[in-house]
């Protein structure tokens, strides 16, 4: 042994024997206590707050069912009490209607339609109407909303006036009220039908709505401009975003995908030819057109829902503390970087789940169509109760219609916000 050196094994052997004893006890103790962790093994306390747990549960799961049967048990006593009455008092019921002649035309539509359909075609077209309307006032709105959310934050006075001003004069006013205005703007004051504003043989602008030439395979040209879209948008999004940041890149997707949508779908009128609208006495034939009513109630829920989204969106980027603006220009990072990185992942976080609510209540704010005459599912469902008089049936119809388009968009922003939450943390 070494002069300096202690060693402890020699001297003291019975030492060392305990102390390697008691490191292998602690070790195997250690590696039992791993093996056997409760969390690890998905096991929560001891047998007592298990046992504990699963009378909890089992109460639960009692009350959720005695709930979903006593629920069951009340639709079904309400359903046959109003079977009775009606059957009393000799009133048709069911929905066996849906296959009569519907013997009513629908000013627009979608599909082909007419008086010899069936209702349930007449049902299904109201609710093609509705969903178009709904879709496209969607789009519009939360484009003119952020935009005037914007406005609202600029440090351009004008700008700043002009943000305020349409905030507060839509949101102020009643959705009918302004459907009315517009409405009436619409038909006294442009021109009658047999002498509408032209622009070339291209577009026509009257009472009777607005008309504009379109490719003569239009369906074609619409499904090829949608797919042209999507994937160029894909193709440069996935190329972009190697060089900038996400909101830039989606941006410059989204605008190149609708510039090259465009170009494939007037490609197909250069190709295949125009159908352009003809004013033959007071019927003009021949291109595309938009009602005074579909473009009233465009408009009206384009400007009303986009007052709230405005505000939302404003709230949302406000949210986002100054001192982060201040830290990421302290870290050299530009704006668009600053936007994409710091700004636009926490406000989205606020923004999309109150959006969801603007887009279902856009979607039931178009069942005013009705006092305008826009042929929604709504106005369908008012004209079978006039004609056939189950009134329940046509409003368990359009309930059920309401009901599921707000089930839907809600499944979508859900998915939207949860894709937003993951990315931002």
């Amino acid at each position: 042994m070494d002069a300096g050196r202690f060693d402890v094994r020699s001297t003291y052997p019975l030492i060392a024997d305990l102390q390697e004893s008691l490191w292998r006890l602690g070790s195997a103790a250690i590696i039992f206590m791993k093996e056997n962790n409760p969390k690890r093994n998905g096991i929560l306390g001891d047998r007592a707050w298990q046992a504990r747990e699963a009378r909890r549960r089992r109460r639960e799961w009692c009350w959720q069912a005695l709930a979903i049967v006593a629920t069951i048990a009340l639709l079904w006593i309400f359903a046959h009490n109003i079977f009775e009455n009606l059957q009393a008092r000799d009133i048709r019921s069911g929905f066996a209607f849906l296959s009569d002649r519907a013997s009513f035309e629908i000013g627009e539509s979608l599909i082909a339609v007419s008086s010899n359909d069936s209702f349930a075609r007449m049902f299904f077209a109201g609710m093609l109407n509705t969903v178009r309307v709904a879709v496209v006032a969607i789009i519009t709105a939360t484009i003119l909303g952020v935009l005037v959310g914007l406005m609202r934050l600029s440090k351009h006075p004008l700008l700043r006036l002009l943000g305020v001003a349409h905030v507060e004069f839509y949101r102020n006013i009643p959705l009918l009220i302004q459907l009315f205005a517009i409405y009436l703007i619409i038909t006294e004051f442009l021109p009658d039908s047999f002498a509408p504003w032209h622009l070339g043989s291209w577009v026509m602008l009257s009472k009777g709505g607005f008309l504009f030439s379109v490719p003569l395979a239009l369906w074609e040209a619409n499904i090829s401009a949608v797919v042209a879209a999507l994937v160029s948008g894909y193709l440069v999004r996935s190329r972009v975003i190697l060089q900038t940041t996400a909101l830039v890149a989606n941006l410059k997707a989204l605008l190149i995908g609708v510039l090259i949508g465009g170009v494939v779908w007037v490609s197909f009128g250069i190709l295949g030819g125009w159908s352009q609208p003809h004013q033959e006495g007071f019927l003009v034939t021949g291109g595309a057109s938009l009602t005074p009513e579909f473009i009233t109630l465009w408009i009206g829920l384009t400007t009303f829902t986009s007052a709230a989204i405005a505000e939302i969106v404003r709230a949302g980027i406000l949210a986002v503390p100054i001192n982060q603006w201040n830290a990421a220009k302290a870290l050299g990072m530009t704006r668009s970087q600053t936007v994409s990185y710091v700004v636009m992942p926490q406000s989205l976080k606020l923004i999309v789940p109150p959006l969801a609510s603007q887009y279902m209540n856009l979607t039931k704010n178009s069942s005013l169509a009705v006092i305008i005459g826009y042929p929604d599912i709504v106005s369908v469902g008012n004209t079978s109760i006039v004609i056939m008089g189950q009134a329940l049936e046509a409003i368990v119809i359009i309930m059920s219609v309401y009901l599921l388009l707000n089930l839907l968009i809600a499944v979508i922003m859900s998915r939207i916000n949860s894709r937003v939450t993951a990315t931002s943390e």
